[in-house]
C-alpha cells in the first residue's frame, strides 16, 4: 500500500494535537470531575515548581492530580508506549505483522513471577513486590530463550526463537497452574485480578523507577530502525547491504523483551497493544521503522490513556480494568481484519 507523505504529516500533527488534549481530559474526568482550567493551572504551577501555590489555590484538585491521577496517567502512557514499540520492533524482526513480544514467553514468565510473589506473601510486605517479581520473571524467561537461541544459531533461524518461546511459555504456564492449585483462595483471587491488567492504585513509586529505563531502551530500539528496514528485505539482502544482522537481531530482541517486561511490571498484562497498534500504524504510515517505532509508541500511549479513561468513567464510581477493554477492542479489530483478508482471498 502506497502511503503519501501528506497523510503521514497529517497523522503526526493529529497525534501531537491529540496527545495533550487526551492527557488533560484524562486528568479532569472521572468519578470526581475536575474543572479543566484548574487542571491546566495546577499542571503549569507544578511544572514551574510552585506546587505550594497550586495547593493553596486549588487544594482538592492538586491533591487528586498529584497523588492519584497524574501517576496513573504516566503509568498508562509508559505501559502503552512500551508495549506498542516492542510490538512494532518484534513484527519487523520476524517480518510478520501478526507477531508480538508474547512469542518470547515474556507474559508467561511475568505471570510466574507474580504468582510466586503472591503465594509467598511478598506482595503483602511491599507494594512493589509484584512489579519487581514480574520483571524478574519476564526478563529471566527472555534471557533463557535468548541463551537457547544462541546455542542453535538463532540469528540464522529465528523460527527457533518462536519455538523456544512457545515451549517455555507452556512450561511456565503449567508451573503457574501447579502453584495456584496449592494456593489459598484469596491468593488465587489476587492473581486473577492481576492478570486482568489494570492501573488502579498506581503511585509515583510504580512509575519513577521504570520510566528512565523505558526511555533509554526505547531510544536504543529506535536506533535499530535502519537495520529493521534492511531485515524486512530479507537477511541475505541485509547482509549484502553491509548490516551486521546478528547484532541487530540481538539488540532488537533484548530491547523488545526489556520494554515488554517493564510494561507488565507497571500495569500487569495488557493484551493486544503490541499486536494491534503497530499493525494499525503500519497501515497508515507504511513500513519505515524510523516513523513506525515512535508513532506506534505515541499511539499506544494515547490508546491506553483512552481505554483507561473509558474504564474509569463509563460505570463510575466503579471501574472496568483497562486490560479487559483492550482485549475487547483488540479482539474485535482482529476479527474484522481476518474477515477482510479472507474476503480478499489472502488468508
Amino acid at each position: 500500500m502506497l502511503v503519501s507523505e501528506q497523510n503521514i504529516k497529517y497523522l503526526k500533527v493529529g497525534l501531537l494535537i491529540c496527545s495533550p488534549v487526551m492527557f488533560v481530559l484524562y486528568l479532569a474526568l472521572g468519578a470526581i470531575e475536575l474543572p479543566i482550567t484548574e487542571v491546566i493551572t495546577v499542571l503549569k504551577l507544578t511544572v514551574l515548581g510552585n506546587t505550594a501555590e497550586a495547593r493553596d489555590l486549588f487544594p482538592k484538585t492538586t491533591a487528586i492530580l498529584l497523588h492519584i491521577r497524574l501517576p496513573r496517567a504516566m503509568a498508562a502512557m509508559l505501559a502503552g508506549g512500551a508495549l506498542a514499540m516492542a510490538g512494532a520492533a518484534t513484527q519487523g524482526l520476524f517480518r510478520n505483522p501478526l507477531a508480538s513480544p508474547d512469542i518470547l514467553g515474556i507474559s508467561a514468565g511475568s505471570s510466574l513471577g507474580a504468582v510466586v510473589a503472591i503465594t509467598t506473601g511478598l506482595s503483602l510486605v511491599h507494594p512493589l513486590a509484584i512489579p519487581v517479581a514480574t520483571i524478574i520473571g519476564a526478563l529471566g524467561t527472555a534471557l533463557l530463550v535468548y541463551a537457547l537461541a544462541l546455542r542453535s544459531s538463532l540469528l540464522q533461524q529465528l523460527l527457533f526463537v518462536i519455538l523456544s518461546g512457545l515451549a517455555l511459555s507452556s512450561f511456565l504456564t503449567g508451573t503457574t497452574s501447579a502453584i495456584l492449585l496449592m494456593a489459598k483462595q484469596y491468593e488465587i483471587s489476587q492473581y486473577i485480578f492481576w492478570t486482568m491488567g489494570g492501573l488502579e492504585g498506581r503511585l509515583w513509586s510504580h512509575v519513577l523507577w521504570p520510566a528512565p529505563v523505558i526511555f533509554i531502551v526505547g531510544w536504543l530500539l529506535w536506533r535499530q530502525a535502519h537495520g529493521l528496514n534492511l531485515i524486512s528485505l530479507g537477511e541475505e539482502n541485509a547482509h549484502g547491504m553491509g548490516l551486521n544482522v546478528q547484532r541487530a537481531q540481538k539488540i532488537t530482541l533484548l530491547c523488545s523483551a526489556v520494554l515488554t517486561a517493564l510494561a507488565i511490571a507497571i500495569s500487569g498484562p495488557i493484551g493486544f497493544i503490541g499486536l494491534m497498534i503497530p499493525h494499525l500504524v503500519r497501515l497508515l504510515v507504511g513500513p519505515d521503522h524510523h516513523r513506525l517505532l515512535p508513532l506506534s509508541a505515541l499511539l499506544g500511549a494515547i490508546f491506553v490513556l483512552l481505554a483507561d479513561l473509558i474504564g474509569r468513567t463509563i460505570v463510575a464510581p466503579h471501574e472496568i480494568k483497562v486490560g479487559i477493554l483492550t482485549a475487547l477492542i483488540g479482539g474485535s479489530y482482529f476479527l474484522i481484519l481476518l474477515a477482510r483478508i479472507q474476503r480478499q482471498g489472502k488468508l
